[in-house]
């Protein structure tokens, strides 16, 4: 692990109105490195990842990516630095095909010279998205609407990959499908900071953790120390 991280979050604030979600995380993520986001639904997991991305502005505190500051950087400028986010819910455009929402992701400066080499790329990763690359991605199956949500943040080469509930409503079998993609997406060098639903997936591929509560960082530990924290299992493992 190299001694600077990748990506710092020092004390971050975030607000929807007047309602305080985040009230201080501070975290970190090393090169090569699968961290993720552990904790009930609201407890802000979802705000961190967007907070990171630019999707939403911090009140409070600091976002460091590759050792410079975040804040005042537009989303599309953090995506020509390498970060990509998979949204919850997938958010494609369901009228448009498999290719043109493939396509819409290179939408950066850096990544449109790129886009027929990344395209290829993704279409070897997951071959059924060629097979139907010319379909509307609304009437993709739910494994396959999130193959190409995977696929469209590829297209901008990032250096860190957000995944936000990339098994949500999946059957198991696809479940595992997409666990094998990320595994496969680490091994060519992607930093990964997941949120996931299913916490024994999430430590299974994951070297460490945070788990979140109200808004703040309640615990952090290697997946080893998380699996066998009693509260842990109790409260998100339902063991």
């Amino acid at each position: 692990m190299s001694a600077e991280p990748l990506l710092k979050l020092d004390d971050i604030q975030v607000s929807y109105g007047d309602v305080q979600v985040l009230h201080g995380v501070s975290l970190e993520v090393h090169a090569g490195e699968i961290v993720t986001l552990l904790g009930s639904n609201g407890a802000g997991k979802t705000t961190t990842l967007r907070a990171i991305a630019g999707l939403r502005p911090t009140r409070r505190g600091e976002i460091q990516y590759e050792g410079k500051v975040l804040s005042l950087r537009p989303a599309s400028h953090r995506a020509e630095m390498g970060i990509g986010l998979v949204p919850e819910g997938r958010e494609l455009w369901a009228q448009l095909s498999v290719q043109e929402n493939l396509e819409l992701g290179a939408y950066s400066k850096k990544a449109r010279p790129k886009a027929a080499m990344n395209l290829e790329r993704v279409f070897a990763l997951f071959p059924r998205l060629k097979e139907r690359r010319r379909q509307l991605a609304g009437s993709l199956s739910g494994g396959e609407q999130q193959m190409c949500a995977i696929g469209r943040a590829l297209m901008i080469e990032p250096k860190l990959l957000m995944l936000d509930e990339p098994s949500l409503g999946l059957a198991p079998i696809i479940v595992e499908q997409v666990f094998q993609v990320i595994r496969q997406l680490h091994s060519t060098g992607i930093t990964i900071l997941l949120v996931e639903q299913n916490l024994k997936k999430a430590l299974e591929v994951a070297d460490r953790g945070y788990v979140v509560e109200t808004g703040k960082i309640k615990i952090a530990g290697s997946s080893a120390e998380l699996s066998g924290n009693e509260a842990i299992r109790a409260a998100y493992l339902g063991l």
